[in-house]
C-alpha cells in the first residue's frame, strides 16, 4: 500500500528537551561520541492507490497546516513510500 510519509521536528531554535534527556541518556550508557539528540515526529498518509504529484504537494501543505505547530516545528520532508 503506497503512503506518504511527513516528517515533523522542532525548529532548531528551540530546545528539545525529550532530546536532551534521550541524550544524556545516552551519554550514561557510554555513547560519549553522540552530541545532540533531537526528537520529531513520522506521520503515514496510506492511499489504496497510485500517488501522484498533487498527492505529495497536498500532504506537505496538510503537514504545514494541520500536522505540526509552525509555531514550534518544522516540516522537514515529505515522500513517497512503497
Amino acid at each position: 500500500m503506497p503512503k506518504i510519509i511527513v516528517e515533523v521536528m522542532p525548529k532548531e531554535v528551540l530546545l528539545d528537551p525529550a532530546g536532551k534527556s534521550v541524550n544524556n541518556a545516552l551519554h550514561r550508557k557510554g555513547h560519549k561520541d553522540i552530541t545532540a539528540v533531537r526528537i520529531g515526529k513520522r506521520i503515514e498518509l496510506h492511499f489504496d492507490r497510485e500517488i501522484n504529484d498533487g498527492d505529495i504537494a497536498n500532504a506537505k501543505k496538510i503537514g504545514e497546516e494541520f500536522l505540526s505547530n509552525a509555531l514550534i516545528e518544522d516540516v522537514v520532508n515529505v515522500h513517497v513510500e512503497n
